[in-house]
């Protein structure tokens, strides 16, 4: 019996040591549907049938395939930094929000500041909370995954290269896409707004936790839109006490997500579930055993 809840709870424990490395909710999903197969497979045996084991067997096999090749780059930062004795960073919060500890807010500033001046169109996402999935884009772009720099966003909406008709997805330091195209606003617009300023009411009225900044093609003019409101026309200077204000970083001692927290909970009531099914389907011993 004591193997057997040992057994269960180093599975539930690498598996939660998968769940921190991974970073996007639908997949959380998955492995959670790859639990229910394996709770599954594990109350069949338990009530001695012989077909639906099998079947879940095969199932559970096919599942696990699959999903180790979705998460071959999580695997591999998992492994990485397993080998650099870095544990207690996989249980680290994803870094979502810019730091304004550094340069990045300054290095956003400034590409807007030049796209503004040359009158160049842009449109920029910036997570300020949980990362945005990919199913509220209409196109989700090509994936880049860059150091943000003001070199690299002024480059990509140059009217010459191929990525610049589109939105840039922003996360922490880091410029996860571009070319992603934005589902555009229903609301009732001035005329004088052009598509990407209604793209960034649309993705701003369709996901609370983001923002965008839009420079003008037409006037160079720098708006940010959240929560479908656009707050237009902006000054450089203003731009970044806006950018400042919203990422400042909070005092907070939780360094563990909070999706993943809820998960662990539900994990956990689950595993007791189990076992007290699995205690009360084994053999209790006899009292030639117990001696």
């Amino acid at each position: 019996m004591y193997r057997t809840l040992l057994d269960i709870v180093l599975v539930f424990a690498l598996v939660y040591m998968v769940l921190a490395v991974i970073r996007d909710r639908r997949t959380m999903w998955m492995v959670q549907g790859l639990l229910v197969l394996m709770a599954a497979t594990l109350l069949s045996r338990a009530a001695d049938l012989w077909l639906l084991p099998f079947v879940l067997d095969k199932l559970l096999l096919g599942a696990s395939v699959a999903l180790a090749m979705m998460l071959v780059p999580e695997f591999r930062r998992l492994l990485e930094q397993l080998g650099r004795g870095e544990v207690s960073q996989l249980f680290s919060s994803p870094d979502t929000q810019l730091s304004a500890t550094n340069n990045v807010i300054d290095e956003l500033v400034e590409a807007v500041k030049g796209l503004s001046q040359n009158r160049t169109g842009a449109l920029m996402i910036l997570e300020t909370d949980e990362p945005i999935e990919e199913s509220d884009f209409s196109v989700p772009g090509v994936r880049l995954n860059a150091e943000l720099s003001r070199e690299l966003l002024q480059t990509i909406f140059q009217t010459t290269t191929l990525l610049h008709d589109g939105a840039v997805l922003i996360r922490g330091s880091r410029v996860l896409a571009a070319g992603v195209i934005l589902p555009i606003s229903e609301k009732d617009a001035s005329r004088q707004l052009g598509t990407r300023h209604r793209a960034a009411m649309g993705i701003t009225e369709r996901v609370e936790h983001c923002l965008c900044v839009v420079v003008s093609e037409e006037t160079g003019s720098i708006s940010v839109a959240e929560r479908g409101l656009l707050n237009r026309p902006l000054t450089s200077s203003k731009l970044r006490e806006l950018l400042l204000d919203k990422f400042s970083p909070s005092v907070d001692g939780d360094t563990v997500a909070p999706q993943l927290r809820s998960l662990g909970k539900r994990l956990s009531i689950k595993g007791l579930n189990l076992l007290s099914l699995l205690k009360r389907k084994l053999p209790s011993p006899t009292p030639q055993e117990k001696k």
